[in-house]
């Protein structure tokens, strides 16, 4: 497994990215509002594989997080239209049920030791995940109580353990949308559940577009799907993220240990809650976003 969060991208690199057409205002940020491009730390659009090795994905964000195409490598990478501006789609997948092995296709970064380029993830007082996703699965995997679409890793996470993420869950015996998020390391998580059927928030292998935010100043979370916000409800009553007290408050000061899509521990050590998926335009960003700009930017990458 290669270690491609611990990797510094070299200053040559760096500058060639930042003078390509992508880098520079080509296919991914004409996808993104004017106004999130300063806090959008992280973007994969799948139609950007790092030179010389396509089992890597270059990120149109500023933070040149490079990921890896777990498994599947550029086979990954398949035809299909999420929006009207996408090109290609990711596609995870469980690839042996029923045997145990690191075989599922799933994607992300991670380091022991941290993710330098996500530092913007390291003591902030907000953050957003959001995306394109298509689900081809009737229900989580066999053995398994969640589908994961895509999140940010604590500083001391083994590979699951989250700050921000989106993903389907078992709430009280009832499959959810949820953000659930962490603020701090080894701390408890709080989760936002929608109300609505999972299946028809989602409906089977149809586009649909999501975001989860995270104040974790205040303590609130939301879900958006079609630029709309989704009603639920917090599933703990209490205050796991200890906010009650005088803020302004933020996560723990680590660097995040990668990113997780389409599952559980991006190292590939291990499987858990795989995804038959297909995503794009996945958006990692530094600030809670109100529902306005939530709403600009489907209506941006829709119109």
């Amino acid at each position: 497994m290669r270690k491609t969060g611990a990797v510094v991208v070299s200053a040559v690199l760096a500058a060639t990215l930042a003078a390509s057409p992508a880098a520079a205002g080509d296919h991914g940020p004409r996808d993104v509002h004017p106004s999130l491009r300063p806090h959008l730390v992280a973007f994969y659009d799948f139609d950007h594989p790092m030179p010389g090795d396509a089992a890597l994905e270059q990120d149109q964000g500023r933070s040149s997080t490079e990921i890896e195409l777990v498994n599947g490598g550029a086979a990954m990478r398949v035809a299909d239209r999420a929006y009207p501006g996408g090109g290609r789609v990711l596609q995870t997948r469980q690839v042996n049920p029923g045997v145990t092995g690191n075989d599922d296709w799933k994607a992300g970064t991670w380091s022991s030791s941290g993710v330098r380029t996500l530092r913007a993830f390291n003591a902030v007082e907000g953050s957003t995940v959001m995306g394109w996703f298509k689900r081809s699965m009737d229900g989580p995997a066999a053995g398994y109580n969640a589908i994961g679409l895509a999140g940010v890793l604590t500083g001391d996470s083994d590979g699951h353990g989250v700050r921000a993420l989106l993903e389907l869950i078992d709430v009280n015996g009832e499959l959810k949308l949820v953000a659930l998020g962490r603020r701090i390391d080894g701390g408890n998580s709080q989760t936002f559940a929608a109300n609505e059927d999972w299946r028809t928030l989602l409906p089977k292998d149809k586009w649909v577009h999501l975001a989860a935010t995270f104040n974790f100043t205040n303590g609130t979370m939301a879900l958006y799907r079609n630029g709309q916000a989704v009603p639920g409800f917090y599933t703990r009553d209490d205050d796991p993220w200890l906010v009650a007290g005088p803020g302004p408050h933020v996560t723990t000061a680590t660097d995040p240990r990668g990113i997780k899509i389409g599952g559980s521990f991006p190292q590939n050590t291990l499987e858990r809650n795989p995804c038959d998926c297909r995503m794009d335009a996945l958006m990692f960003l530094d600030r809670s976003l109100t529902p306005r700009d939530v709403a600009n930017q489907y209506r941006t990458m829709t119109r």
